[in-house]
């Protein structure tokens, strides 16, 4: 797996409560992040939902069925315009996960980048299609799936020609160490072939830190400003000094991986090789005449001061053509050839 270029995804997801004004503000709190992209989601309540639809947690004050949750996060299609051209300008790419077929057709009249399917929309093969036929990059999270309806869905999507991505996720809020499955990610990398890389909710910053090490292409994770907040994902988010703090860990992580050649070229610490570097010297008073041992030898800073320490096998046993103090150092034509 690629251990450069870690493409990273801060979602608001519904953190915003639908209010507009907390999703502008979530865009500018991210201006100088090392983040890549900022994603939403895009509901249209009509399109997706129905008053049929049961709440996984009745969690809300104001929505009396998860439709009316549903209707409270929408937002107009000038509004959108205006969140996608506030990202262009805080340099921050535009993403938003789509429920309905009618909200692709509303994020591809406001430019989104590329487009992230949630997990519980990788059976929605309809959805897909729609998405597909757009040729726009796709990012797959796995939470829901398991390998075969995963297959399913890859092989699905290939035959459209588009960029795929997968991510291992764990659909799971707060998401426990034990079920992150960062391992699943080579799992996921040899089956598909494809880039991989981890959608967590474990609201803390290790995963996706470990996931970089691993070579992951994509991390996303949830965004609040506050945990305490209002919103299904809030505990399982990271606040925003918190996603600063990963992204500039990624970064670093992505620079401590380097090349690999490191070793290959010390040029450039020849200054300090020569500063901690030793040479050899004598431990006690020798005489001219005196055959070196190697008790007789100690090895002395800085280098270049006589014989190399590597190169004391071809002084001992060697006789000594002048007299040495203690601790001097050993010079090529001290001891005979």
């Amino acid at each position: 797996m690629s251990v450069a270029g870690c493409y990273i995804i801060a979602e608001v997801g519904q953190a915003h409560d639908g209010s507009l004004g907390m999703a502008h503000s979530f865009i500018d709190s991210l201006v100088g992040s090392d983040v890549d992209a900022i994603k939403f989601q895009t509901h249209i309540a009509e399109a997706e939902s129905s008053a049929h639809e049961p709440f996984r947690t009745k969690f809300s004050y104001e929505d009396n069925t998860r439709y009316d949750y549903w209707k409270r996060m929408e937002f107009t299609l000038e509004q959108w315009h205006g969140i996608k051209e506030h990202c262009d300008k805080a340099g921050l790419d535009f993403i938003s996960s789509p429920f309905s077929n009618a909200a692709v057709d509303l994020l591809e009249d406001v430019g989104v980048a590329k487009y992230k399917i949630g997990s519980g929309e990788v059976s929605n093969f309809l959805m897909l299609e729609k998405i597909a036929r757009t040729g726009k990059d796709i990012i797959l999270s796995s939470g829901m799936s398991d390998l075969d309806e995963l297959d399913n869905a890859v092989n699905f999507l290939r035959a459209f020609g588009n960029k795929l991505t997968v991510l291992q996720c764990c659909t799971s809020y707060p998401t426990k160490a034990e079920d992150v499955g960062l391992r699943v990610m080579d799992v996921l990398q040899k089956r598909y072939d494809l880039p991989v890389g981890l959608s967590d909710h474990s609201g803390v910053i290790y995963p996706c830190l470990a996931a970089a090490a691993l070579g992951a292409s994509v991390l996303e994770f949830h965004i609040t400003f506050d945990k305490r907040m209002f919103g299904p994902d809030s505990t399982s988010s990271l606040n925003v000094d918190e996603v600063r703090s990963l992204a500039q860990g990624v970064r670093f992580i992505e620079a401590a991986m380097g090349l690999g050649t490191e070793k290959a070229d010390s040029t450039k610490f020849e200054a300090l090789r020569k500063v901690f570097g030793k040479s050899l010297a004598v431990n006690r008073n020798l005489k001219a005449g005196d055959v070196l041992t190697f008790d007789d030898l100690e090895a002395k800073k800085p280098a270049g001061h006589g014989i190399p320490a590597k190169e004391y096998q071809r002084a001992v046993g060697k006789t000594l053509t002048r007299d040495l103090d203690r601790w001097n150092f050993l010079q090529e034509g001290d001891v005979s050839v």
